[in-house]
């Protein structure tokens, strides 16, 4: 009976596939386990613990890593599943302060464009796009990318937004409201200016007192209404004022006059 030859390089061989097979077992293990480390902390930004709970992934089941292959055994035919960790239950959501305060770090580290005049439409087009892929990035709600576009404002643009302000409700403002009212006044400049104009000659008409009691502030009037509103306050507050300060020197006078 002849024997089969037993080749000298066999053995070499295997001892290469099995340290193959190890290092991409290993190599596998640490992919999942950062896949794991990753899910964990995208958990604690998603989700706020109650009282007494900890954040999910501190009391998740560590992932137990495949057996290591014995002898010249290549792959497992069934490795185990290494399973992400899941949030406990009981969980609730993101508070809304906390949430606005990630809102507002994401928006600026994303440093949106700001914008300070309607008067040229070519830069008042190109800023509403840039801005508009930003909101959209962030996942914002309606009323949320009206917030944070507004926030873009400076200079002309802002006091036309106090203009919008003045003029309706903003706080349920849909983006689709936001962008209409934008390019109105991008479209029709000659309102904002005419307006401003009517605040400016009125301002002059008023008496020196009254006209700085109505520019007074970090928000000037930009509408003839809110001017006039202004204005009726001041002078009620300065009538007041000098009436207390008469009857005050009356008083005084008539002490001098007991006293003589």
């Amino acid at each position: 009976m002849v024997r089969p030859r037993v080749r000298l390089n066999q053995i070499p061989q295997e001892a290469n596939l099995s340290a193959m097979v190890a290092d991409l077992q290993r190599q596998l293990l640490e992919q999942q386990q950062e896949k794991n480390r990753l899910r964990e902390q995208l958990a604690n930004l998603n989700w706020m613990p109650h009282a007494g709970e900890v954040p999910p992934g501190n009391n998740a089941v560590p992932p137990v890593a495949p057996p290591a292959p014995e002898g010249n055994q290549g792959i497992p035919r069934n490795p185990e599943v290494l399973i992400a960790p899941v949030a406990p239950a009981g969980m609730q959501a993101v508070p809304p302060m906390v949430r606005e305060d990630v809102l507002y770090e994401r928006f600026r580290r994303m440093k949106a464009p700001e914008f300070e005049g309607l008067m040229d439409p070519i830069e008042a087009d190109n800023w509403l796009i840039d801005i508009q892929v930003i909101l959209d990035l962030m996942g914002l709600t309606e009323q949320e990318k009206v917030l944070y576009a507004s926030f873009a404002l400076k200079k002309d643009a802002r006091h036309w937004w106090r203009t919008v302000q003045l003029r309706r409700d903003v706080t349920n403002m849909s983006w689709q409201d936001f962008v209409k009212e934008f390019r109105l006044a991008r479209l029709c400049p000659e309102l904002i200016r005419n307006e401003t104009e009517k605040v400016r000659r009125m301002m002059k008409m008023f008496r020196i007192d009254i006209a700085k009691q109505v520019s007074a502030g970090s928000s000037p009037p930009t509408l003839v209404s809110d001017c006039i509103s202004r204005a009726i306050r001041a002078e009620y507050w300065i009538n007041q004022d000098r009436e207390a300060r008469a009857q005050i020197f009356k008083a005084k006078k008539e002490d001098k006059a007991v006293l003589k």
